[in-house]
């Protein structure tokens, strides 16, 4: 009789908390992106569920973001203090309180303190789980933790447009937010089970004061503040928005200054300047900008540009970007055999162009199924290839050092709050812009003379009354076509902006193809 090892007790303790470790990074991943995705599609209806107008949900946007920024300028700095266990749990249990807040709101002040506490709680997560990754000791078994970290990210990603929509179909939308509170929960009890409690020596820790991170605070405020306002006063006001700019931009300045000073800073800014580094942060920038305006721009082209209804819009949403899960399989294939990242970007941005070139030539006669699931396929291909490959590259440099990491990991972080708003102001103002101009150069043909225009305006009368044309017939049939009108308008706008998507693209595909930093 062939005899059996048993594993030990301790070994099998060994193991389960390994596992634990990994689906904490993994949950925690998915969380960033689940929140900031399903509440990004759900804005609308959660508008007119707290009674809040477009200007005022964008100012909790900017509060949630101005928070993260502060809240992740300080992760290390209290995880030096409070051992990893303890802050994962008290972000989670911020965050859940937070969500809590929310999902009980029934009015914009209500809703604004709870993604206010939902930021000083989450808005780590992401780092936080690619930090944890070395937790694992050096082995093949780091990279298992580089899969799972991707891996809620593309699950985040792909899953918050279905998720958001299924709950706003239901008329639930506190939903999204109990759906966060339950993941979460998970989250924490995994946590619980794996992470160490080890707190660093006082002499050792990180250094910061009071004044500078108020600094920070203010001006990442003043910042995004002046970035939102932009969507609405850019043509308008531009001076004040300028001022405010830079006064963000000063007081921000004068953080990272004097931050040199310290022998200990909150940020390893030195440590930090490697040609790498810097390089893989602007990719990751760019994402985000393009993460921000994408799911700004692919709702309003569903529901106002081609009148799709809106739980169609989250499942088609979600099934196209559920080919990021399917290209991180091919990925996890590709890299033991051909572990060069170079063919990767490449492929990346080709998929950008490839998305935003069959986007752009749609027509108001389009198959929802055949013409942009397979565009939006391309964008999920395009997501995973670059951020999951540049995340793996970019802090190659720097990670010797637990503590230098981190900050790596902070400092990029930091940065994709403002690429997100930068992403989200910049198509909102190329909507605006391009959307008026087409509905000019189509309202020009709204005249009693244009025998086109008279013509449209009696067959509406005749199909939309059964007593035919008449004064009311006429009137609503000219409301209808000016409702047309609008429609096209937005639609053509967004077209624009996807041309805009595809030249970025091959720019990018030309760029990767030429850099030397990452191949």
């Amino acid at each position: 009789m062939s005899s059996q090892t048993i594993p030990s007790p301790s070994s099998t303790t060994q193991a389960a908390s390994r596992l634990s470790l990994l689906v904490t990074i993994f949950l925690l991943t998915l969380l960033e992106f689940l929140q900031s995705g399903m509440i990004a599609f759900a804005a609308g209806p959660i508008m007119g569920e707290i009674g809040a107008s477009p200007e005022e949900f964008s100012l909790t946007t900017v509060a949630y973001a101005a928070v993260a920024i502060s809240t992740i300028s300080r992760q290390r700095w209290l995880v030096e203090r409070l051992g990893w266990r303890n802050f994962v749990l008290a972000s989670l249990g911020l965050f859940m309180l937070g969500s809590a807040v929310c999902a009980a709101s029934d009015s914009y002040q209500a809703f604004m303190a709870g993604r206010v506490i939902m930021g000083l709680g989450g808005a780590a997560f992401m780092t936080t789980g690619r930090v944890l990754v070395n937790l694992i000791p050096p082995s093949p078994q780091r990279f298992i933790g580089i899969k799972y970290f991707a891996t809620g990210l593309a699950a985040g990603i792909a899953f918050a447009p279905g998720l958001a929509s299924l709950s706003v179909a239901h008329d639930e939308w506190s939903g999204i937010f109990v759906l966060l509170m339950l993941v979460a929960a998970a989250a924490a009890v995994m946590a619980k089970l794996s992470l160490p409690t080890d707190v660093v020596q006082d002499d050792l820790r990180s250094q910061s004061h009071p004044v500078l991170f108020m600094s920070l605070a203010c001006g990442s405020f003043l910042v995004l503040y002046a970035i939102q306002r932009s969507q609405y006063d850019f043509f308008t006001d531009t001076t004040m928005l300028v001022t405010i700019l830079g006064c963000g931009a000063l007081a921000m300045y004068y953080f990272f200054q004097v931050l040199r000073n310290y022998e200990r800073p909150l940020l390893a800014l030195q440590a930090l300047r490697r040609p790498r580094y810097i390089f893989g942060v602007a990719l990751f920038m760019l994402c985000y900008v393009l993460l921000g305006a994408n799911n700004l721009i692919l709702p309003v082209l569903f529901q106002r540009g081609l009148g799709v209804p809106w739980d169609v819009v989250g499942r088609i949403q979600t099934l196209g970007l559920s080919s990021a899960l399917l290209a991180w399989v091919l990925m996890m294939w590709a890299l033991p055999r051909w572990p060069g990242p170079k063919k990767f970007l490449v492929g990346g941005f080709v998929s950008l162009t490839i998305f935003g070139a069959q986007i752009s030539r749609l027509t108001g006669d389009v198959h929802i199924w055949t013409d942009i699931l397979p565009a939006l396929a391309f964008n999920g291909i395009f997501l995973m290839f670059v951020m999951a490959t540049t995340a793996m590259h970019t802090f190659r440099d720097v990670q010797h050092d637990d503590a230098v990491l981190s900050h790596a990991q902070q400092l990029k972080n930091m940065l994709a709050q403002f690429g997100t708003a930068l992403g989200v102001a910049s198509s909102t103002l190329l909507l605006q812009w391009r959307s008026t101009e087409h509905y000019m150069s189509l309202a020009t043909r709204f005249e009693n003379g244009n025998p086109i225009y008279t013509q449209a305006v009696r067959t509406l009368s005749q199909a939309l009354f059964a007593n035919g044309a008449g004064p009311t017939a006429d009137s609503m049939a000219v409301a209808h076509l000016a409702q047309m009108v609008t429609q096209q308008a937005t639609l053509m706008a967004c077209l624009d902006y996807f041309t805009v998507v595809a030249m970025v693209g091959l720019l990018g595909a030309l760029a990767m193809s030429l850099q030397r930093l990452m191949k």
